[in-house]
């Protein structure tokens, strides 16, 4: 199964975070697309198509699972999109969201992500909803 991984790459803790989460997805035996690993990073506007092309052509190419971060004050526009995306493609979603309670987080976190997929407040509590989706295939 292939997942791939979305969330915010602003700064380092955000990275760290998406590779912990990619490391738990291939440890559970799990083929994962981590956009800034595999395409790289859109430095300029020369950078777009090939951003675009790789990470969204190439990068959801035979997606069964998304799982998006979505730590911080606002999800990232990003991240958002490629939630959208495979919603409508009907590809389902995990949410991580480590940094507060759900509860907490519906003034900015928008229903419409709430309602698409399931949220999980812990890496551990990802990876037994990994397990979960690995013995229903």
């Amino acid at each position: 199964m292939k997942v791939y991984i979305a969330g915010k790459i602003g700064n380092s803790e955000e990275k760290e975070l998406l590779e912990e989460v990619t490391q738990l997805c291939e440890l559970l035996g799990f083929e994962t697309f981590l956009p800034h690993r595999d395409v790289g990073i859109c430095s300029s506007i020369e950078d777009v198509s090939r951003i675009f092309e790789g990470d969204i052509i190439f990068g959801m190419k035979d997606v069964e699972l998304v799982v998006a971060v979505l730590d911080g004050l606002h999800v990232g526009a990003g991240t958002a999109w490629e939630l959208g995306y495979a919603y409508a493609r009907g590809i389902p979603a995990i949410g991580l969201k480590t940094d507060e309670n759900v509860n907490d987080a519906l003034d900015y976190l928008s229903a419409v992500l709430l309602g698409s997929m399931e949220i999980v407040g812990s890496v551990e509590e990802l990876r037994k909803e990994l397990m979960k989706r690995k013995v229903s295939k």
